[in-house]
């Protein structure tokens, strides 16, 4: 009972703070891009942009529960967002990452302005020869004096090419193990030695990037975590934007789910029995997968996250794949048409809004963006099931004497 009284005494002081800042910073007086960016600022240091992070770096130390309610009391008086489709590596990924490995100074420095969307964050971990196996990445970082040097190459980086920073995994020792010789850096996106080059899909957009590090200095006091720790840290990362991925509750019909749903029911003339009974048997995984979504959402609003993240992002891309498969098998010749084939570099991948052509194609980056379906079988088998994990030779081998 002592607990549920205090529970509801959080809510109630949630209410009143929400409804004395919207008081004092009336949204209806946001009209320019001026305006907007001093409300976040306040909002921010209200400690009502992310409650669940400490008093001073936007929140206010409670739990994960209690952000929902403050998000749908700004959405109601109309309050303007942080734009969070063109900055959600930033929010999923790098924001938890600082929280939780950095140091005060760097929290202060980082959080507000990525909150607030004034500085954008990108993703700088795979290469062309460490992508499902994160751990062999060959990009240097060599130390001189309080700055580190950066030489490498890092691929398939969503919206480098508009973003100000970035959370960077590096090899800082070639004489230990691979998984023991790595560091995490945040990375000047606009430093001279950083070149961004578009890389096209087969979509003909390009919203992935790879990125060449020459001489790139990097200070001390950007690293996040201890030297050699950045595997752990990395983890922490990737955690995270698996949570980003699957953790989030949505409606009945989401997504791909939804856009087939509703070709079928106004185009009757398209059906046929087949297609009938493999459209349920992928509603209900879809389903399944949605409300799957939603204990893991339950979960961590009570701090308790589970191998929900890893499995949900597993089932999306296989259902989304499926699909969009059927799709164009409903839609027969119709599908195939391709509306644009221009090249673009999108801030945000409009996957619903496109039509049956893009969809299957863009979908099938799904089972390897976020973690290769392969990687997240092994998780869920060896972490989860305890199933006996795959030989790894190379495990305790210096990284400067394995093959690559």
């Amino acid at each position: 009972m002592a607990d549920e009284h205090a529970i509801q005494a959080i809510h109630a002081d949630l209410r009143t703070r929400v409804r004395t800042f919207l008081a004092d910073h009336d949204p209806a007086g946001v009209r320019t891009d001026a305006d907007r960016l001093e409300f976040l600022r306040a909002r921010y240091d209200a400690g009502l942009a992310w409650v669940a992070f400490p008093v001073g770096h936007g929140g206010l130390g409670l739990g994960q529960s209690y952000q929902s309610e403050v998000d749908a009391s700004f959405t109601a008086a109309g309050a303007p967002d942080n734009r969070p489709h063109a900055n959600g590596i930033g929010l999923g990924m790098a924001a938890p990452t600082i929280a939780a490995f950095g140091t005060e100074e760097q929290k202060r420095r980082y959080l507000r302005p990525l909150w607030t969307g004034e500085e954008i964050w990108c993703q700088l971990f795979s290469e062309p020869g460490a992508g499902s196996d994160l751990a062999n990445v060959a990009t240097r970082a060599v130390r001189d004096g309080d700055t580190w040097i950066v030489n490498g190459q890092k691929v398939w980086t969503s919206g480098a090419h508009h973003s100000d920073l970035a959370i960077l995994v590096a090899r800082t020792d070639i004489d230990l193990p691979k998984h023991r010789g790595l560091t995490y850096f945040l990375c000047d996106m606009h430093d001279p030695g950083v070149d961004v080059r578009p890389l096209r899909q087969i979509t003909g957009e390009a919203e992935f990037n790879e990125v060449f590090l020459t001489d790139v200095r990097i200070p001390d006091s950007q690293r996040l975590g201890a030297i050699g720790d950045g595997w752990r840290v990395a983890t922490g990362t990737l955690n995270n934007e698996r949570v980003s991925i699957g953790g989030k509750a949505t409606v009945r019909e989401a997504g791909m789910i939804g856009v087939v749903a509703d070709t079928w029911r106004i185009r009757p003339e398209l059906r046929t029995p087949e297609l009938h009974d493999r459209l349920m048997k992928l509603w209900v995984e879809a389903e399944v997968a949605r409300l799957t979504g939603r204990r893991l959402a339950q979960k961590l609003a009570q701090g308790q996250p589970g191998p929900e993240g890893s499995a949900i992002k597993l089932a999306f891309a296989r259902i989304n794949q499926q699909l969009s498969g059927l799709e164009l098998e409903l839609l027969g010749e119709e599908g195939l048409r391709y509306s644009d084939w221009t090249m673009v570099r999108p801030e945000r991948v409009e996957f619903t809004a496109r039509d049956a052509g893009y969809r299957y194609l863009r979908a099938k980056g799904n089972s390897i963006e976020g973690g290769t379906s392969e990687i997240l079988r092994n998780i869920l088998a060896e972490r989860v099931l305890g199933l006996p994990g795959e030989p790894r030779v190379d495990k305790d081998v210096p990284w400067k004497d394995t093959a690559r």
